[in-house]
């Protein structure tokens, strides 16, 4: 899969080169492409926002260098072209499933006040935010979304690492424990140590359970 990143600030994406994603990119699994919109814009200064009409505070970011940047990275529209905005559909996990099927995506990172309505109307197929709150730009969600989409791309995880995870069954996660068996007063439940994976498995299921309730009632609907 390739990712292309749309931003005004592509210094912010040095950490995707580190860790898990770092080392499926180093592999050929994923190919992560950042972008600077500056290089796509027509003003002779490399300005990209500009005050909104009818007034308010801050800037907004101008839709020519961001259609000419998408328009750039992805000429025959044949990636899936995110914009991500508080405004959009919450990412949840299914979508995440979803989007890991496609060989392209293209992330455009708002900034200041957002982007013209004209660009997202012109080159955007979907909003999507990562939760219900906002920040400065689309840079840490744009990251937030790779590294949910990368973590299911073929040879990035083992297999094994993304079963009984937080949300693959409706659920939250068990609780993780390893060694040492004590640690200041507390230790690890006897049934995990006991070899019996019947009971571990049904452990395991009760706490999932547990959690769920107490923080993510919701999940239980």
């Amino acid at each position: 899969m390739k990712i292309t990143i749309l931003t005004l600030f592509p210094e912010m994406f040095s950490a995707l080169s580190a860790s898990i994603l770092g080392r499926a990119q180093r592999a050929g699994k994923l190919e992560i492409e950042v972008v600077d919109i500056r290089s796509y814009t027509e003003d002779k200064h490399l300005k990209c926002d500009d005050y909104p009409f009818g007034g308010g505070a801050g800037m907004v970011m101008m839709a020519q260098p961001v259609g000419s940047a998408i328009e750039g990275v992805d000429p025959g529209h044949g990636a899936r072209r995110i914009y991500l905005s508080p405004k959009g559909k919450t990412l949840r996990q299914e979508q995440v499933y979803s989007l890991c099927e496609e060989e392209h995506l293209v992330l455009l990172c708002g900034h200041y006040e957002g982007v013209d309505q004209r660009a997202i109307d012109l080159f955007i197929d979907e909003e999507i935010s990562i939760g219900d709150y906002v920040l400065t730009g689309g840079e840490l969600p744009a990251m937030v979304l790779v590294d949910c989409v990368a973590r299911y791309i073929d040879g990035v995880l083992s297999p094994e690492s993304l079963v009984d995870e937080s949300f693959s069954d409706g659920l939250l996660e068990y609780p993780q424990y390893t060694r040492p068996v004590e640690y200041r007063g507390l230790t690890v439940p006897e049934v995990l140590r006991s070899g019996n994976h019947a009971e571990i498995d049904k452990w395991r299921r009760e706490q999932a359970l547990e959690i769920t309730k107490k923080n993510r009632p919701d999940l239980l609907k």
